[in-house]
């Protein structure tokens, strides 16, 4: 099937077409428009095919300090890849280089009053606690490890970290010591920094045994810093965060090689270790110059928001609003306290103009809608950001009907892999329902069969054909690189394969459904996990599902998972709407054999489903030899699982061997 050739499925109606009207004045056009291209789709065809073009156009653009800059890509060859041969630059320098009339960082918490810094305010904090770690013997190379929530103060010890070539990675306080020491051991960090607790909407949160849970499983550590972030007395031993950033010292930035260590970001691990993915600072620059400036259209003077724990990718994301010249607002709390309309009173009263949040939460605001009176209050809003899974379409028409067309909407998959996305939106892009608008600039994304072929109109694997500047340097430990080859690039050699199942249309507009290892073979037909999640999400009645197929026979048995609160009289009304449901908006395939209650599915701590491992519980696997109980929420779910499907008859009020789920500590 050729480029221009449409795929035969129905597709969503288009809610935004770019005008020129509603491109004047943003970055993508600008940026357009200094290359000579005629639209989104010529500037992504040129930004592919002559990477060196491309690169050094946007490193111009952005007026991108870099000491030797050579080459742009010395070697093309995947894995490997050689980014700026020779050149020398510093992420944190970016980052805190530009001069604005605003506040540099917001920091909104649930657990002290609202706190903020100027950009020069900024510098002095990092020049500070640069000079703290200095003191505590930290060197270039060196990993300082933060046990902190998303305030200012880990912006500030990151930065701080990075400016001396020091590798930086953080958890966030909600994850359990296990799965702390799980990521940060992998290091062997010398620093250790965290708080004694938090506030999380209305109740607190002691985290000072953790945290000394987590001291003691991390022998490397020479130094322990804690925030006194909550009030509470600390172990002895201790360095206050005061005490480290009470000597003043100059901002200095270590000059570094393109893919030197910026950060470690980790993986979900539910299974073994998780993947400790080393990005580099060069890669990061490039690669949120980019995404943000042209993708996003963050500029000088904006206020730039993603919900977002200091655990997932997207905090590292929304730091590098900071190399934009916008204010990062940060934000600790119960996102839905005191009510539902949490994030959107805070999008207002901090006039963001870029929210970041999840497919979920924009399917639950569109259930709960929202106060016209709100709305109108949110006039300083021009972009909305989704991610974490599939928007469904109804998700797109809410944000369309609320906000209008002068807000756009971009529906992004990408990964802690890459730190960015490979596909998204931009004002050069149409916009359609339940569609992932294009492939990013730089990003040569493709639909993939098995025999490795492209394909349009047709599922397929999402693999990248040629390299991007943020794919991982490597694996932490993983010395030979062995690990990074047969994670990316066993599939189809010299490509880069993500696991995720993906349709492109002709126009390169593009539906993912959900894992490519966790679609379902239904009678020959394959089904992805994400269409049966964007109905199911919006039941009244379903607080959260999950979907697997057995292959226990020629056609399987379908399963559907449901968490809900309803009686036992509402529960089987409701299977009767979910089974109808399903049928009549998807397919009488999506119809699932068996449908069992659950007062509480288990999820990465993260929030993504666990598909992979909880079909292998059913299959009948010891839950703890398939997930690690301190990466997700839930973990006393797991229990009943494989009794449930063993003894359960079809549509069971409730399942057999469920005893109900408690809430547990945030």
């Amino acid at each position: 099937m050729s480029l221009l050739d449409s795929a035969t499925v129905v597709r969503g109606e288009v809610l935004y077409e770019p005008t020129p009207e509603s491109t004047a004045g943003t970055q993508m056009a600008e940026f357009l428009s200094s290359t000579g291209h005629l639209n989104y789709l010529d500037l992504w065809r040129w930004s592919v095919d002559q990477p060196d073009q491309f690169w050094r156009q946007l490193i111009d653009w952005a007026e991108l300090e870099i000491d030797d800059l050579g080459d742009i890509l010395g070697d093309a060859t995947l894995p490997g890849a050689e980014w700026l041969p020779g050149a020398r630059l510093s992420y944190p320098e970016h980052a805190l280089r530009h001069e604005s009339a605003g506040p540099a960082l917001v920091g909104v918490s649930q657990t002290r009053p609202r706190t903020q810094l100027s950009m020069g305010e900024l510098r002095a904090n990092v020049a500070r606690c640069r000079q703290g770690l200095r003191q505590l013997g930290v060197r270039r190379g060196d990993r300082v490890v933060a046990y902190l929530p998303n305030i200012p103060e880990t912006v500030v010890a990151f930065l701080a970290t990075a400016s001396l070539g020091a590798v930086w990675a953080s958890c966030p306080p909600e994850f359990g010591a296990k799965a702390v020491v799980d990521r940060f051991a992998q290091l062997d960090p010398v620093v250790l920094l965290g708080i004694d607790g938090y506030a999380y909407g209305a109740k607190t949160v002691d985290r000072r045994d953790v945290f000394a849970a987590i001291r003691k499983g991390l022998p490397t550590v020479r130094h322990t810093v804690v925030l006194d972030y909550l009030g509470l007395q600390v172990e002895e031993g201790a360095i206050a965060w005061t005490d480290l950033t009470a000597s003043d010292g100059p901002l200095e930035f270590e000059r570094v090689p393109f893919d030197h260590p910026l950060y470690v970001l980790f993986s979900s691990g539910t299974t073994g270790l998780p993947k400790a993915i080393v990005h580099g600072h060069g890669g990061i620059l490039l690669e949120h110059t980019k995404a943000l400036g042209l993708h996003n259209d963050v500029r000088p003077g904006d206020r730039f928001f993603w919900q977002s724990t200091t655990g997932w990718m997207v905090w590292n994301y929304a730091v590098s609003a900071l190399l934009r010249g916008a204010t990062m607002v940060c934000f600790d709390g119960h996102p839905a306290y005191p009510g539902p309309d949490a994030l959107w009173q805070l999008v207002a009263e901090e006039e963001i103009t870029y929210f970041g949040t999840s497919a979920g939460h924009l399917i639950s605001s569109a259930a709960s809608s929202l106060p016209s009176t709100l709305v109108d209050r949110m006039s300083s809003l021009r972009g909305i950001g989704s991610t974490g899974a599939p928007l469904a379409a109804d998700g797109f028409r809410w944000v369309n009907q609320t906000f209008g067309q002068s807000v756009l909407l971009s529906s992004v998959s990408g990964g802690t892999d890459i730190c960015s996305g490979f596909v998204g939106g931009s004002w050069l892009s149409p916009v359609r329902a339940g569609e992932i608008s294009a492939p990013m600039l730089g990003c040569d994304v493709v639909s993939l069969d098995p025999q490795g072929r492209v394909v349009f109109g047709e599922f397929g694997e999402l693999s990248v054909r040629r390299p991007m500047p943020s794919m991982p340097v490597g694996l932490w430990g993983d010395l030979d690189g062995s690990r990074l080859l047969n994670t990316y690039f066993s599939q189809h050699l010299g490509v880069w394969s993500h696991g995720d199942w993906v349709l492109f249309h002709g126009d390169l507009s593009c539906v993912i459904t959900g894992r490519s290892d966790a679609t379902l073979n239904r009678g020959g037909v394959r089904l992805g996990t994400a269409d049966f999640y964007s109905v199911l999400d919006t039941l009244e009645g379903v607080d959260d599902s999950l979907v697997v197929h057995l292959e226990d026979h020629h056609n399987g048995e379908l399963i559907l998972l449901v968490a809900t609160s309803a009686g036992a009289r509402q529960w089987s009304a409701l299977v009767r709407q979910i089974r109808a449901t399903l049928r009549s908006e998807l397919s009488p395939r999506h119809v699932p054999d068996r449908v069992i209650r659950l007062n509480r599915l288990p999820r990465t701590l993260t929030g993504k489903r666990l598909e992979q491992p909880v079909k292998k519980i059913l299959l009948g696997a010891d839950p703890d030899s398939v997930v690690s109980r301190d990466s997700i929420t839930s973990p006393e779910a797991l229990d009943g699982l494989r009794l449930s499907v063993a003894t359960s008859r079809h549509d069971d009020p409730v399942a057999a061997g469920i005893r109900p789920v408690q809430q547990g500590a945030q």
